[in-house]
């Protein structure tokens, strides 16, 4: 029986991974390409770029209030469809209709209005794709899913990057319709093909009901036990997806005025230093999930952000266009370990199958915050240090992860040799 049931184990990943890649390829497409070509539209009517940025980080603030709210209903939801898919079948078009609109907001208020409409509509489906993965697939093969959902998501890149290139000086309002139209294809797709009611995870939770003392699991009970229990080991997960994301987007975000005040490159050269990295973090994302299956992925995710700390710090002792892009396409390498396999590592971590939406999204939250306020804490290390030292800086806030997932591995191997000291008798 189980001969025959690992073939069928094998094509129901691969289809449900093909479907999330869809779903989070379509989502993020339309992202990049909002924060590629809403700036410009902003700045027709604002000069402060200070508040065109304010106005630009709404959706990442939405999302901290947001996002956990509606994965936990999605968590509590039951339909014949399912609990993921009936908000995504709402959420993607809604969506998607709201983003053809905005280069046809031609006064400033109309353009706020849209703008704000559409990041609080895109936030209430964004984590719920993702939770498809560990509703379907078992924990040994989440990170290989995981890394080709990233892979998709990385590849938007390139779909906005070529929207911009041939459709938004010419044809602006037909540009922002590609990405909505490849929303409602992908959503029409993921409609039609899974049904998420006849997932492992639906069913365990459908379950974990009936013995239920309470018939849903409220948001700040799962929270409050994430916070109080006496392991930390998920809260310290969490600690260590800010601080390493606030490593990553702050190299992202200050390499091009970096570039241009420490490399002494133009505005142009400085932005397409970073294209190589790019590429090396794509090649990387699967082999980072199959290490992870071969030494564990909390090793896998320290190793990883090493790899990144160090060579960015090795990087900045010679400033120069040259060894600038080896860092950072070696730091690619070791962010994709961490990438991969952090949110997998919450996942297992989920004490229940009826709450592995808010586990989601506590990595998603805690990505963005620290996407949020990454920039900002290492621009006040440059007000110190000057730009010279950016990479330094950052691979400060690295090691500040690194040290923070250490305690994770040590409370790991606690936790294991407790159970293997316990009676057999007395095991939970």
């Amino acid at each position: 029986m189980s001969t025959l049931a690992a073939p069928a184990d094998r094509r129901t990943t691969r289809r449900i991974t093909f479907y999330v890649a869809l779903a989070v390829f379509a989502q993020e497409a339309t992202w990049d390409f909002y924060d590629s070509q809403v700036p410009p539209l902003l700045r027709e009517h604002i000069a402060s770029t200070a508040v065109v940025g304010l106005l630009m980080g709404m959706d990442n603030l939405l999302g901290i209030f947001v996002q956990p709210w509606i994965a936990n209903r999605s968590d509590n939801t039951r339909t014949r469809w399912g609990r993921r898919i009936p908000y995504l079948a709402v959420g993607m078009p809604v969506a998607a209709v709201l983003f053809t609109l905005i280069p046809l907001a031609t006064a400033l208020p109309a353009l706020i209005a849209v703008i704000f409409v559409y990041a609080l509509a895109g936030n209430t489906f964004k984590p719920i794709a993702q939770a498809l993965l560990p509703d379907f697939i078992p924990p040994d093969r989440r990170g290989r899913a995981n890394a080709f959902v990233k892979i998709a998501s990385g590849l938007t890149v390139l779909v906005s990057a070529l929207i911009s290139a041939f459709l938004v000086d010419d044809h602006p309002a037909l540009s922002f319709a590609v990405p909505s139209a490849l929303m409602l294809v992908c959503t029409a797709v993921l409609v039609w093909r899974v049904r998420d009611s006849e997932s492992r995870g639906y069913r365990a939770a459908l379950t974990e009901d009936r013995g239920a003392a309470e018939p849903e699991t409220r948001l700040r009970d799962v929270l409050r036990d994430v916070v109080r229990d006496h392991d930390r080991s998920r809260l310290l997960v969490v600690c260590t997806v800010l601080l390493f994301a606030c490593a990553w987007f702050s190299s992202r975000a200050l390499f091009t005025p970096y570039g241009m005040e420490t490399l002494g490159l133009t505005r142009g050269e400085a932005g397409s230093l970073t294209f190589p990295s790019g590429i090396a973090f794509l090649l990387a994302a699967y082999p980072a999930a199959l290490l992870a299956e071969r030494i564990g992925r909390i090793r896998t995710i320290t190793i990883g952000m090493s790899v990144f700390g160090v060579s960015l710090a090795l990087g900045a002792l010679a400033p120069t266009p040259a060894t600038t892009v080896a860092a950072f396409c070696v730091g690619a390498v070791g962010a994709a370990g961490f990438v991969i396999n952090a949110a997998v590592v919450l996942w297992n971590l989920a004490p229940s199958s009826r709450v592995t939406g808010v586990y989601t999204t506590l990595y998603t939250v805690s990505w963005a915050v620290g996407g949020f306020a990454g920039p900002g804490l290492v621009g006040a290390m440059i007000d110190v240090t000057g730009w010279r030292y950016l990479l330094l800086d950052v691979a400060l806030l690295c090691a500040l992860a690194v040290a923070v997932v250490l305690r994770v591995a040590v409370l790991t191997r606690r936790h294991a040799t407790s159970l293997q000291e316990t009676p057999k008798g007395h095991r939970s």
